[in-house]
């Protein structure tokens, strides 16, 4: 049984990366969550910037991960902690140079073909204050 990693009730596993963004089956893009926190009003599903803050959490982790520009693949199973097929499934598309696969192209992969920034969420919170003030007038 999980455990949800907010409220430690019993929980669901959540792509951190949806499956309809590109995101993998594995264990670095799940987030245990209740039903409150997965699909309630400040959830990810319902909440945009839940959704964002959660992405950049595993962007940031993939880059604390990986500390090297190039990896080979039995290293990228160890680090991602990742079966032999879910890595072919990651790397099936990317760029193999005589050093292995870049580091970028990897965390790209994993993050459904984008990066996320703190930008975002700014730019989010902006949208917010400009409906607000729209809203009042």
């Amino acid at each position: 049984m999980y455990l949800c990693e907010i409220c430690k009730k019993q929980a669901d596993i959540h792509h951190i990366v949806h499956r309809s963004e590109g995101g993998l089956d594995i264990k670095l893009n799940y987030k245990y969550l209740c039903p409150y926190h997965h699909r309630g009003k400040l959830g990810p599903h319902h909440c945009e910037e839940t959704d964002i803050l959660y992405k950049l959490e595993l962007q940031n982790n993939l880059f604390y991960l990986l500390k090297n520009d190039y990896y080979k693949f039995k290293k990228l199973m160890t680090i991602l902690e990742v079966s032999r097929n879910q890595l072919k499934r990651i790397v099936k598309d990317l760029k193999l140079y005589k050093e292995g696969y870049k580091k970028l192209d990897i965390i790209v992969k994993i993050m459904g073909g984008k990066l996320y920034s703190e930008e975002m969420i700014e730019n989010l919170n902006l949208d917010k204050l400009i409906d607000n003030i729209d809203k009042e007038h």
